[in-house]
């Protein structure tokens, strides 16, 4: 593999998400994405046609490119860990959709196994690298609200079966909406506060089977087999303290998350978006709205920054520390649900610098 230049990229998994994800990609000039994988090698050639990418076929024909470096996993969570282990031992580095994991054993092995390699896991979500979540830690970090004492955070809606056409992974293991959604909101509240030292939770299920609402399958019935309602107290070591719901059973659609300190409230832009102005609340008829700057690309933009990271021998932003924390967080807050007790955090994460606020990934850093 080359040392230098532009990082070689491959991608695994050619589902919905990846149109995104392959659309960033190969806009920025640091990254050549060289090939498209998937179980179904015909969509892999669809999607890697209608996003120029020469390369396409099965992971062990990607895996065997000694010019791939990246291995961007957009495979469904259950096989995360499987096909991250199988890039490093072929000496990739990767970037794993989230969950980096379903639960903390496999976890510490896909880490353990970076580690003793040599190379890197990184991981969405990196909605944090965005503008409106940058934005939002700067003015905490400036005292703009004042010192930071609690949040709220909120995810609620119906539940993605109405329009998603294979909804049932996302109500089993590795999903519902803390797994599927948490991510985002958990990783904002750690880059804001820092990590997690504790949990109290209580989770429900609503109903034990949904239907399809659209494509092939709809009005199929699916099992719902993970709760489909959880709510959270957090702790965290720096002594703030969050509240948090990540709900699939409400017909009230509403995302939200708010830092009360000492001197004001602050309403951060949506986490599962890369913008979004602040709004700060310095009292109930004194509110002002500031215009977040930073970057508005979308998922991918942390494979960007991953790459650079390699090439300057310095720690990625959105790491695979960070998201075995935020997995930690997720399976402890279950935990606790279950058992009807709070859980300590027994991980911990160091939060990485915010970005220069004219970093930009479709600006070339990388010279071949």
């Amino acid at each position: 593999m080359s040392g230098s230049g532009r990082a070689g990229v491959g991608v695994v998994g050619a589902g919905v998400i990846s149109t995104q994800y392959l659309e960033n990609l190969t806009s920025f000039p640091d990254l050549d994405v060289r090939f498209v994988a998937d179980i179904d090698e015909a969509r892999a050639a669809a999607q890697a046609e209608k996003h120029g990418v020469h390369g396409h076929g099965s992971v062990e024909q990607l895996l065997a490119d000694p010019d791939i470096e990246i291995v961007v996993n957009l495979t469904l969570p259950k096989s995360h860990v499987d096909i991250a282990l199988q890039a490093l031992a072929a000496g990739k580095h990767v970037w794993s959709e989230k969950p980096i994991a379903l639960d903390r054993a496999s976890g510490s092995r896909l880490m353990e196994a970076a580690h003793a390699a040599g190379l890197r896991v990184a991981a969405a979500p990196d909605t944090f690298l965005g503008a409106g979540l940058q934005s939002a830690r700067r003015l905490l970090e400036s005292g703009g609200v004042g010192a930071p004492l609690t949040a709220l955070t909120l995810f609620q809606s119906p539940g993605p079966e109405s329009w998603h056409p294979n909804p049932d992974f996302l109500f089993q293991e590795g999903a519902g909406p803390l797994f599927d959604v948490g991510p985002y909101y958990i990783t904002t509240l750690v880059q804001l506060f820092g990590p997690v030292s504790r949990v109290t939770a209580v989770a429900s299920k609503a109903k034990p089977f949904r239907t399809i609402g659209s494509g092939d399958r709809a009005g199929e019935q699916f099992e719902v087999t993970v709760p489909s309602q959880v709510s959270a107290l957090y702790e965290f070591q720096g002594g703030q303290t969050a509240q948090s719901i990540f709900s699939f059973d409400s017909k009230l659609g509403r995302s939200l998350v708010e830092v009360t300190g000492v001197e004001g409230t602050l309403i951060v832009p949506d986490p599962n978006t890369f913008k979004g102005d602040l709004v700060v609340y310095h009292g109930p008829e004194d509110v002002e709205t500031i215009a977040s700057v930073g970057v508005t690309t979308t998922r991918g933009t942390g494979v960007a920054e991953l790459a650079q990271a390699i090439r300057a021998g310095r720690p990625e932003r959105a790491s695979g520390e960070l998201a075995f924390h935020v997995l930690d967080i997720m399976e402890s807050t279950i935990d606790s649900a279950t058992n009807g007790v709070p859980v300590d955090i027994a991980t911990t994460v160091t939060v990485a610098p915010t970005l220069d606020k004219g970093w930009d990934p479709r600006a070339r850093t990388l010279i071949a």
